[in-house]
């Protein structure tokens, strides 16, 4: 009898408290694509300033811009780079910047190589001296760098704001 009335109130507990915490997986869900949409279309609009500059300093005066669908996903994982920041936050920013512009070039590669196989073609075409298999280049090593940075500040933002 007494197991009985144990399993009764677990049976209420659970009821009571499985919703609540059900509720609190869907807003943590919610929480996550939010911030990963706000990663890609962050990471959208700086891929067409920095080519819309680009064509800039080559004459260009249409300032013409160029961006992928392929790359919303790709930098909407800037939220795999959230705990990162948190772990390294009290390190110089110089340090950190280094470690963003490294995990970067490694998942760009990756992203570049696995969309190869995929697609038959990786969308970005690097070549030159500084480029590796087509699939990065050590050139964009500031680029990265201050992009890392630069997601740190949105991921700060993102974490005060009242409506996330």
């Amino acid at each position: 009898m007494f197991n009985c009335l144990k399993q009764i109130i677990k049976c209420i507990f659970y009821l009571q408290i499985f919703p609540c915490l059900l509720k609190n997986t869907y807003h943590k869900i919610y929480i996550m694509i939010l911030r990963f949409l706000i990663y890609g279309i962050c990471g959208w609009v700086i891929e067409v300033l920095f080519t819309g500059v680009c064509s800039a300093v080559k004459g260009d005066v249409k300032l013409a811009s160029r961006t992928y669908l392929w790359m919303f996903p790709i930098y909407g994982m800037g939220i795999l780079l959230e705990p990162i920041h948190n772990v390294m936050r009290g390190n110089p920013w110089i340090f950190r910047g280094l470690v963003y512009a490294l995990i970067i070039f490694v998942l760009e590669y990756i992203f570049g190589f696995l969309l190869k196989q995929i697609t038959g073609v990786c969308p970005w075409d690097y070549s030159g001296v500084f480029a590796l298999n087509g699939y990065i280049r050590f050139d964009f090593l500031p680029l990265w760098f201050a992009t890392g940075l630069l997601f740190e500040i949105i991921h700060d933002f993102i974490t005060n704001t009242a409506f996330i």
